[in-house]
Order: structure tokens, then sequence, then C-alpha cells
């Protein structure tokens, strides 16, 4: 609720100016705003801006390495696994013949095959952060990237969020974590449309013709800020108070999270992700937070973060990754053929990984158990050099036999399409030293 202690004053509308303004209620993080920045945005409004993303979605339980991109052909059968590899668009790169969709437009694709480095942990936070868990955690822990972003970047019109989590909660916490801030501290905090902020972004009995004259509205806001400061009352007010008058005045988010705004061909193109099978204490898979996610980032978002399905395929994993696998091929290349129609996906980084692996060995309930020693991810967009398989396992799917890649080799990589040279960008944490973004290069293989 943006609620702030006036002078005594009475209205003739009944409304003391000592009792608290309250027009509506809304709670996101982000970094503070001035007028100013409202003005430019509003005399901005309606032109399009091309601005750099990522699209972050989490594999949370751990996918299966060598069912889906590393297919271990010459392995015996309790290793292999029910699978074959298939032909994609780029001559000499096979995958798992779950994939056929992004096995066609392979040239516009990167699978790695040989991330190492992973904890044997059930939570996102190398996912999200390119950091161990334990790393700086004596003042917060290592912001995500999208908190990074937020703080570096801010966002690219007042009234949408940089930083979006669409994840719903899982009844194992960690797998539906957007993404941490860190040492930032929560003003860097993602929008969680499913949370309080969505249910809260109503105006509460102000009529819409009440907020329609938003520049006269501004301006009083102004005057009693002026009117105020001297009291000291107006820095009590946090950042995300300090946002939800210029939220709530503009559509843009909201419309961003509707698509019932887009064709039904496009719908139908990404799917539903229903029935959601194998889900359990994880999340669902939810076809459509892709689409979601590419209409974020046409909003104005420059981190989306994601969860999809529960990958932890102790037992039934040849079932789990067909349900699974078969709903990720379809919403993950309609997002990156949608991307490239719109001409975003130079802009935008999309990338899908899990925590960790899946053992080599086939356990008796027909299931892969946790594997760290490697893992696995699959990345489009960016300006990346694309149309490449990156590292290998050996012969078993046991470590990474060729080319062993580490998550802060690709949080450099993201960086960089972000337009964070890792190398020279630091922030500061709150003892005053700068911390890097990354702790290794971006993949010369990618960016070169």
């Amino acid at each position: 609720m943006l609620d702030i202690l006036g002078p005594a004053a009475r209205y003739c509308d009944g409304i003391s100016r000592r009792s608290f303004l309250k027009i509506g209620a809304f709670s996101f993080g982000a970094a503070s705003l001035s007028l100013t920045d409202i003005y430019k945005a509003e005399a901005n409004e309606g032109r399009s801006s091309s601005h750099k993303a990522v699209i972050n979605i989490f594999l949370g339980g751990g996918p299966p390495h060598q069912d889906m991109w590393d297919i271990k052909t010459e392995a015996p059968r309790e290793i292999r696994g029910e699978f074959y590899p298939i032909a994609t668009s780029v001559p000499g790169i096979q995958i798992g013949e779950c994939f056929p969709r992004l096995a066609r437009i392979m040239d516009k694709c990167v699978a790695i095959r040989s991330v190492v480095g992973a904890p044997d942990r059930h939570d996102a936070v190398m996912c999200t952060t390119g950091w161990p868990h334990s790393s700086l955690q004596n003042i917060g822990g290592r912001p995500s990237v999208g908190a990074v972003l937020s703080r570096l970047q801010g966002p690219v019109d007042p009234s949408v969020p940089a930083f979006v989590g669409l994840a719903a909660s899982t009844q194992h916490r960690p797998w539906g974590d957007p993404g941490q801030t860190g040492f930032l501290g929560p003003s860097y905090a993602p929008f969680k449309p499913d949370g309080p902020g969505m249910a809260n972004m109503r105006l509460n009995g102000i009529s819409s013709d009440r907020l329609s004259d938003r520049r006269g509205l501004l301006t009083s806001f102004d005057a009693l800020r002026r009117e105020i400061d001297a009291t000291g009352a107006i820095e009590g007010l946090d950042s995300a108070q300090r946002r939800a008058l210029d939220v709530l005045t503009s559509s843009k988010l909201v419309e961003a999270l509707d698509i019932s705004r887009e064709p039904l061909r496009v719908r139908e193109r990404y799917g539903d992700g229903k029935p959601y099978n194998f889900q359990f204490d994880g999340a669902p898979t939810v076809n459509e937070h892709l689409l979601v996610a590419r209409r974020l980032v046409e909003a104005g978002v420059r981190c989306v973060t994601l969860t999809f399905g529960r990958w932890d395929s102790h037992g039934q994993n040849f079932q789990l990754v067909r349900d699974h696998g078969g709903k990720l091929d379809q919403c993950l290349s309609a997002l990156i053929e949608d991307l490239e129609l719109r001409g975003m996906l130079n802009d935008v980084t999309v990338i899908a990984w899990g925590e960790f692996g899946r053992t080599p060995r086939i356990n008796n309930g027909a299931g892969r158990d946790h594997w760290s020693p490697v893992s696995c991810a699959f990345m489009a967009g960016g300006g990346m050099r694309t149309g490449q398989a990156i590292g290998a396992t050996n012969r078993l799917g046991e470590h990474a036999f060729s080319r062993p890649v580490t998550h802060g080799e690709i949080f450099a990589t993201i960086y960089r399409n972000l337009g964070l040279d890792p190398a020279t960008t630091y922030i500061v944490d709150p003892s005053g030293r700068p911390q890097h973004l990354a702790d290794r290069p971006v993949m010369r293989e990618l960016v070169g």
C-alpha cells in the first residue's frame, strides 16, 4: 500500500491530509526512480526500444544429460537406456529422440554437454547466480543475474520491473526460487505475478477516472514530497512504494501477463503443458510460461526466470523424460522461433538447465539418481555463435571427457550478452568491496 502521512488539512472530499494517502497496493523490488524518470517515460510512451534480456528456464530436480543432449550409443543398455539419438539441422550433431522440434532448429541453438562444478544440492542457486551456495554467505550471499541487472541497469520502463520470477511456489521450496538478491538486499527482488503483488494490482476503490490525470496526480505527489521532506518522513518510503504510483497507472505489465491477447495459433504453438504429470513436490510443466516470458521481455523486463517441471527421476526416468521432454521440446522451440520471428533473438539469451545430472547406471526402479560430476545446458539467442555442441562426457556419461564448462563461464557469457563486461564490471558489496559478476571468462566458442 502506498501510504504517505501528510500535514493536517481537510479537502472537499472529506479526506484529511494528515491521514495516509492510500491509492492502491503493489509490491516488487526495484531501484528508486525520480519523477523526472517517470516524465521521461511518458515522453517516450509508445516508442519501441530494444534491450538485452535473459530468459532462464530452470529444470528443477536435475535433468538426465545422457537422455537429452548426449545420448551414449556405445554404452551398455543398463547405462544407455531407452532413447536413441536423432539427426539435427547441423551436420554431425545429434540429440535425444524426445526433441525433434529442437533438432530442426539446432542451427539456432547450443547444447553444452559437459557442465561441471555442481554440488549435490536440490536448489537453483548455481543456475541463477553462477556461484556456489556458500559464496559470501557472511554478507547475504551472491545476487542472482536478475538482481544484478536490476541494480546495474534498472528498469527499461518505470512501470515494468526489470526482474520477474514466473515460478509458482513448490512444495520443495528451493525449486520455486526465482533468484536470490544476496548482498544487494530486498530492493532488487523479483516481481512474482502469482504472489501478493499480482493480487494487489488493483486500485482498492479508487476509480480509474481519479487516476486518469496522471501528470496532475504526480505533480500533487511531488508537492507533497516537498512539503514533508523537512520532516524526514519521505525517507521512510521504500523503493517499492516510490514506484507504486507509476505502476498503478500503467497497464503494460498486466497486458504482458495476459496471454489471451495472443493469437490462438501462437498459443497452440507453445501448448499448455497439460496434463501436469510427475509434478509431486515440484513445478508443473507450464508451457505457457515461456510465452509469458517472451511477452514480458517485449514489455521491458530484463530477466525472466521460471521453473519447468520436476526432473528428479529416481524412478520411471524414461516415462518422465518422454513427458517433460516432449513438452519442453514444444514450448522451447516455439520460444526460440518466436523470438527470431520478432527480431528479438539476437538480444535475448535463452538457457534451460538443472542443478545437476543423473547417474549413468539405471537403478532397479527404471530411474536415475543424483549425479553431480557433470550436467548439461541448452542455450539459444543472445548474439552467440550457435549451431554447436560443446563438450562431451566419456563413453558411460560419467565425467566430462572434453571441454569441461563451469557455471562461471556460462554466466560470464550471459552477462556479456546482456551488455556487461564480466572482466571489468563490479558490484560493491555492503563492506565496500568490489565483487566480480563471474569467476571465469566468457566462452570463446560462443562469443569469440
